[in-house]
C-alpha cells in the first residue's frame, strides 16, 4: 500500500512539473505577447528614455534623437501604397537635431574646392592624353565634362552626417538615383583595389582578391562617379549548395535590392544604388583610357561585344560578361567623397569567417564569444556593438555570409554609424536560411528598440516587408529585381529575427536586451571620455 502511494505521490509531482513548465515556457510568454500586442509595440513615452543595464558592457551611448510619439492610429494613404503609409509613419519621421559642422561629413567650401582641384587635374590629365592619342594615330571618343555645384551627386555628399548617409526626406537622393539611370559616362576605368593587384593574382588562394569581381567605376560628364557590377546570374538562379560563400558569383541585383532593403528598414548606410542598361561598347570600351582594360574586350561567336576580368586566373573568355550585343545590365552605386577628404577605415568584423575550407572561427565553436568582445575597445562602450548586431540582421534578411570587414568614417569616431558596403553577395540563395549571420544577435542578446520597433512593424500585415520591398523594387528600371521567392524568403527570415529576440528576451528579461534608443536630443555628440565622466 504504501508503495503505491509512493507511486501516486510521484505520478502526482511529473504531472505538476509538467504543468509548472508548460505555463512558465508556452502560456506565460503567450499572455506576455498579447498585453504587449494591446499596448502595441512600445510606450516610447518620456519615463522610457533612461538605458538599460548590459551586464558586462557599459551602458551604450545612443544617437540623440528627438523623442517619438506612442505608436497610435496608423496613417492612412489615399493611393494604397504600403511602402508610402511605412514611410509616413511616426517611426520613419523623427527628428534627428539640427546638425552643427561637427556632426557633418563635409562642409560645402571644403568640398567644393575639392573637387574644382579635382576638375582642373582632370582636364590637364585629358589634354595630354588627346595629344597623345592624336600622335599615336588612336581615335578617342571626348566628351564634355562640367561642374555643377547643384548636381544631386554632389548634395548626396553634402548630406551625410553622423547618423546617416542622407536624411529620410532628402531629395537628392531619389534624384540622384533618375541621374545615374541617365548620365552620360566619359570615362571608365578598374577600381583602385583592382588597380592594386597590377594584373598579378596568386591563384593558390581560397579566397580571391576583388579583383576578379568584374567591377568598374565610370565618371559621368557632371563629374559623379559609380561603381558598375555587371549582371553575372539569372535573378531565377539560386547558388548551388557546393559553392562556398567566399567564391560565390557578385550579383549586380543584390546590390540594389540591398539599398532598398536597407531603407526600409531606416538604417539608410548603403549608398544610393540603381540599375542601369550599360552599352559596353560605347561607354566603356570607347571611353576608358586605360589600355589593359581596352585589351580584355573581344567579340563573341554570337557576335556580342564581351570583356573579361583584370586578374589573371579569370583572364578567359569562358569568366567574360558580354552584352546583347552591346548592352548589359548592372548595378551602379554611387562613390562616397574621396578618401582625402572624407577618410574612412576598415575594421575587421568580429563574427569574420575562416575563409578556408575547413577552418572555424572562435565565435563558431564558443557560445559564451560575445562575452569577451564586450570588454574589448571599441565594443565595451559605445553603440558600435549594437551597430554590428544592425548590420548582422540586415545581412542575415540577404543571406550575406561575406561581411569580413566594416568601414566608418574617422570625422565621427566610435559613435559614427557601420557602413553597409559591398553587398552583392546577397540574395543567392532563398531557399535557405544562414542562422549563424545572426551570431552577433542570438550570442550578445542585444538589440535597439528603433531597430526592433521597426522589425516589429515590417512583420504587420499592413506593412509586410515583403510587400514593401516589392512596391519599391518597381521603381528601378531593370525591374523585376528579386524574383517572388526571394522576396517571401524576407518575411521568413524576419520572423527568424524576431524569434531570436524573444528567446533572449524569454531568459534574460526584455530590460537587459532591449536598448531603449529614442533619447532626446543633446547638444552635442558625445566623446568616449565625456561618456565616462557622465557615468
Amino acid at each position: 500500500v504504501s508503495m503505491m502511494r509512493r507511486d501516486r505521490l510521484l505520478l502526482a509531482a511529473t504531472f505538476t512539473a509538467i504543468f509548472s513548465a508548460d505555463l512558465y515556457f508556452i502560456l506565460l510568454p503567450k499572455l506576455r505577447r498579447m498585453g504587449q500586442g494591446s499596448r502595441q509595440f512600445c510606450s516610447c513615452g518620456p519615463s522610457n528614455i533612461s538605458l538599460p543595464g548590459q551586464g558586462g558592457l557599459a551602458t551604450p551611448h545612443l544617437s540623440n534623437w528627438t523623442y517619438v510619439p506612442p505608436l497610435g492610429a496608423l496613417t492612412t494613404d489615399s493611393t494604397g501604397s504600403k511602402l508610402g503609409r511605412l514611410f509616413a509613419h511616426p517611426l520613419y519621421n523623427i527628428q534627428t537635431p539640427a546638425l552643427g559642422p561637427e556632426e557633418k561629413l563635409l562642409l560645402v567650401e571644403q568640398l567644393m574646392e575639392y573637387y574644382r582641384k579635382k576638375m582642373s587635374r582632370w582636364e590637364r590629365h585629358m589634354k595630354l592624353y588627346m595629344e597623345a592619342a592624336a600622335v599615336s594615330n588612336i581615335s578617342v571618343t571626348e566628351h564634355e565634362v562640367t561642374f555643377d555645384p547643384d548636381a544631386s551627386w554632389l548634395k548626396f555628399h553634402l548630406g551625410i552626417n553622423r547618423y546617416a548617409l542622407y536624411s529620410r526626406d532628402d531629395p537628392a537622393v531619389p534624384q540622384l538615383l533618375e541621374d545615374m539611370q541617365g548620365m552620360a559616362v566619359v570615362s571608365a576605368d578598374y577600381t583602385q583595389d583592382e588597380k592594386a593587384l597590377k594584373g598579378v593574382c596568386d591563384c593558390t588562394q581560397v579566397v580571391k582578391p576583388s579583383g576578379h569581381h568584374l567591377k568598374l567605376a565610370l565618371k559621368m560628364h557632371n563629374f559623379a562617379k559609380a561603381m558598375f557590377k555587371p549582371m553575372r546570374q539569372q535573378r531565377d538562379e539560386e547558388t548551388p549548395e557546393d559553392v562556398f560563400y567566399f567564391v560565390d558569383l557578385q550579383r549586380h541585383n543584390a546590390e540594389i535590392a540591398a539599398f532598398h532593403l536597407d531603407r526600409v528598414l531606416d538604417f539608410r548606410r548603403v549608398p544610393p544604388v540603381t540599375g542601369r542598361l550599360v552599352n559596353v561598347t560605347g561607354e566603356i570600351l570607347q571611353v576608358t583610357h586605360n589600355e589593359d582594360l581596352r585589351a580584355v574586350f573581344f567579340t563573341s561567336p554570337a557576335n556580342n561585344t564581351c570583356f573579361f576580368a583584370k586578374c589573371l586566373y579569370v583572364c578567359k573568355t569562358e569568366y567574360a560578361v558580354c552584352g546583347n550585343p552591346n548592352l548589359l545590365e548592372g548595378s551602379l552605386s554611387a562613390y562616397l567623397p574621396g578618401l582625402s577628404i572624407a577618410p574612412r577605415i576598415s575594421i575587421p568584423n568580429p563574427w569574420i569567417r575562416s575563409y578556408t575550407f575547413t577552418g572555424r572561427e572562435e565565435w563558431e565553436v564558443n557560445p559564451f564569444y560575445c562575452d569577451t568582445i564586450k570588454k574589448l575597445y571599441p565594443y565595451n562602450s559605445g553603440n558600435r556593438l549594437l551597430n554590428i548586431i544592425d548590420m548582422s540582421i540586415f545581412d542575415f534578411l540577404t543571406g550575406n555570409m561575406d561581411r569580413h570587414h566594416y568601414e566608418i568614417f574617422t570625422k565621427f569616431g566610435d559613435e559614427g554609424f557601420i557602413l553597409h558596403l559591398d553587398n552583392a553577395r546577397g540574395f543567392g540563395k532563398h531557399s535557405h536560411d544562414e542562422m549563424s549571420i545572426l551570431a552577433p544577435l542570438s550570442q550578445c542578446c542585444m538589440i535597439k528598440s528603433s531597430t526592433l520597433v521597426r522589425l516589429q512593424l515590417l512583420a504587420r500585415p499592413e506593412f509586410r516587408l515583403s510587400d514593401v520591398m516589392r512596391e519599391s523594387l518597381k521603381e528601378d528600371p531593370l525591374r523585376p529585381i528579386l524574383t517572388e521567392p526571394h522576396l517571401l524568403a524576407l518575411d521568413r527570415r524576419l520572423q527568424k529575427v524576431l524569434r531570436v529576440v524573444q528567446r533572449c528576451i524569454r531568459r534574460q528579461g526584455r530590460d537587459e536586451v532591449v536598448t531603449k534608443d529614442f533619447a532626446k536630443s543633446t547638444g552635442k555628440p558625445q566623446t568616449a571620455t565625456e561618456m565616462k565622466q557622465t557615468r
